[in-house]
């Protein structure tokens, strides 16, 4: 939906698209493809859009969008001139992923410069359940993005996300433990 009204639909409302954090909109459950390149500062420019409508997942292929994209150039174009002047432009178009709603727990685990070869030491506890193909209930965090990796790990810490052997995992680990296995897992695949 775009527009007066817009809300959260099949997908989010796209108000603001143009110059919007990828994967950045309040109260939109968006796939980890998109969270991730929204949390490497990404943003939906004119060219983004164009990649993403014209196959959504050979531009993000772990996307949960089902939509085939549009083939024709002309066609991408006129919908990008549209959602422009329909929804104009995000409210903070020179938004960095510093700006994108991070918790200042986040933040500030975020600013410590992770020590890979720690974070390699002490994966064998994380890579126990989280196998690198990942599975049904328990996904890869191999490849995954720093913000995205502390974020949830912060959650499960101080119990917003609920899980057991998570939420205790979590809460051993000190800042300076995440800041190393989330850079080591960022540059894993």
């Amino acid at each position: 939906m775009i527009g007066d009204g817009a809300v959260h639909r099949v997908g989010p409302h796209l108000n603001g698209i143009i110059d919007r954090v990828i994967g950045a909109v309040p109260g939109y459950d968006f796939s980890d493809d998109l969270v991730n390149a929204g949390a490497d500062g990404r943003v939906w420019d004119a060219d983004a859009l164009d990649r993403f409508m014209a196959g959504p997942r050979d531009y993000f292929p772990r996307t949960r969008m089902v939509f085939r994209g549009v083939r024709d150039e002309q066609d991408r174009l006129d919908l990008i001139a549209y959602m422009l002047a329909e929804g104009g432009r995000s409210d903070s178009a020179v938004m960095d992923a510093a700006n994108i709603a991070i918790d200042p727990e986040v933040a500030t685990i975020l600013a410590i410069a992770g020590d890979v070869p720690y974070g390699e030491y002490l994966s064998s506890e994380c890579t126990a359940c989280h196998r690198d193909s990942g599975g049904s209930d328990i996904p890869t965090i191999r490849g995954l993005a720093p913000a995205s990796f502390i974020a949830g790990m912060v959650d499960y810490r101080n119990g917003t996300r609920e899980h057991q052997v998570m939420n205790t995992v979590a809460r051993r680990l000190g800042d300076e433990e995440l800041a190393a296995l989330a850079a080591y897992f960022a540059r894993t695949e």
